[in-house]
């Protein structure tokens, strides 16, 4: 490998990582880059976390280390002698070279104290995390390497530095974290510490949702997510982390008749949207897609197997499973959109398009149209190249429909004629939901074509259907 303190000279932040280790010269503390940092820097990626650690005095060496890189702000966790500098461009976190004691109930530590550098490094999650390089300047890029984490790295591999069932048993998240650093790095998981993965997997109910779903989040912004959701479900970990795949699973075959696997098929499309995107939005839509597929899935003697309405339940399901998982209401709302309407453009494409449709699509999809026929691209999984070439040609055509500046442009600004005020004053309603219900009636009345867009006709309409609210 390259030599580590050639590449802290030509790292783009060593001006920190040397005011780091000058002021440590100056207090007598010994200070060291450690952790995901110097994993990092080894693989030639970038990172935003700086991690450094001290043998002495964190809190107080925190202060001064802010003061001189003019953030003159620290957040302290006095009980875990660890500290945060809110660097503008970098999440800079000082800690004590410290060993911690849990509660087998809780991930969360319940004592904490000082300790060596290298006691420091066996309490770390992995291996290639447990890596610590000097910033003094007597020893200056000094590696220290205690586990062999050099060794892993190079050979791809998720690796616990002490055994992995005290390492999983300490803080059950480090299973999901070991899942999520072989599918981001594309490593292999030690064989002792799959297994023991599997035999710990029930600890995870000691994790909070929150965390959970972090972790999720990153493994989606991977560059072939599959890889996390496959290793989950080998180590039985998707009734914790996604349960809605767990259903997925299987192919039933009846008069000689199956269906796709949904959940390889889901796995599939998350990976195409992954080649398609960088949006991990994108990439959870086709992560749920189909995720009432199970739920409607019924076998017809003449169609085969159908799922009638997968669209609609699946855009209901949503509601629990952004409950559970604690997801914000944007995403939730996003996610439950497309899923509503992940078979409308493959629809289309497979018809006669008519102005009317697309534009009942794209009032719908709103602004997220763009993003739909993103999932819609990958939700083509079959290995037919005549069937490939058709359905990228019927959306291209679709497409182009969509990209019509003018057509873009009346969508944006589309919008009842007759406006709320108007409703309220005419029909003698206060606002609420009544008001947008009329205005919306008189939108769709137009998309249907059963009006013209003119204020006349609008307010004909208006009048026409009062009575029914």
């Amino acid at each position: 490998m390259t030599n580590i303190k050639e590449l802290l000279n030509n790292n783009r932040n060593i001006k920190i990582l040397k005011h780091a280790g000058s002021l440590g010269d100056k207090l007598s503390i010994s200070t060291y880059l450690v952790g995901g940092y110097v994993r990092d820097l080894l693989l030639g990626k970038k990172t935003k976390d700086i991690d450094i650690m001290v043998d002495k005095d964190s809190l107080s060496y925190a202060k001064k280390l802010s003061k001189k890189l003019k953030v003159n702000k620290t957040v302290e966790f006095e009980k875990f002698l660890t500290a945060r500098i809110p660097h503008n461009e970098f999440e800079i976190e000082i800690a004590n070279a410290r060993e911690e004691s849990y509660n087998e109930k809780s991930r969360n530590p319940n004592i904490v104290k000082e300790t060596t550098v290298t006691q420091d490094l066996s309490r770390r999650d992995f291996t290639i995390n447990a890596l610590a390089v000097s910033l003094n300047k007597n020893n200056f890029g000094e590696l220290i390497d205690s586990f062999n984490g050099i060794i892993d790295l190079n050979n791809q591999l998720i690796k616990t530095p002490l055994a992995p069932d005290e390492t999983f048993k300490d803080d059950p998240l480090r299973m999901i974290r070991a899942i999520r650093f072989a599918t981001q790095l594309q490593f292999k998981i030690d064989k002792e510490t799959l297994n023991a993965i599997k035999r710990n997997k029930d600890r995870i109910t000691l994790v909070s949702t929150e965390r959970i779903t972090s972790e999720l989040f990153k493994i989606l912004e991977s560059d072939k997510p599959s890889i996390g959701f496959y290793l989950f479900d080998e180590c039985d970990l998707n009734q914790y982390v996604f349960p809605e795949l767990t259903n997925m699973k299987g192919v039933e075959i009846i008069d000689n008749k199956g269906h796709k696997d949904v959940f390889i098929h889901t796995l599939e499309v998350v990976d195409n949207a992954a080649q398609l995107t960088k949006d991990m939005k994108i990439r959870f839509a086709a992560l749920v897609h189909d995720i009432a597929k199970p739920a409607t899935k019924r076998f017809d003697k003449k169609k085969g197997w159908t799922f009638h309405g997968h669209d609609e339940i699946g855009r209901r399901m949503l509601t629990k499973t952004a409950k559970r998982m604690k997801l914000s209401r944007e995403l939730k709302e996003y996610l439950m959109l497309l899923t509503k309407l992940h078979l409308r453009p493959i629809a289309l494409a497979k018809k006669d398009i008519s102005d009317k449709a697309i534009r009942r699509l794209m009032f719908e999809a709103g602004e997220h149209i763009d993003d739909l026929m993103i999932l819609c691209r990958a939700d083509i999984t079959t290995k037919n190249p005549h069937k490939i070439k058709k359905y990228l040609g019927n959306f291209e055509r679709v497409e182009k429909l969509m990209k019509d500046v003018v057509m873009r442009d009346e969508m944006r600004a589309f919008q009842s004629p007759v406006d709320g005020n108007k409703i309220m004053e005419v029909l003698k309603l206060k606002e609420g939901r009544k008001v947008g219900e009329i205005k919306k009636d008189i939108e769709n009345a137009i998309l249907d074509e059963v009006i013209p867009n003119t204020y006349e006709d609008a307010f004909e309409y208006m009048m026409k259907i009062k009575d029914n609210y």
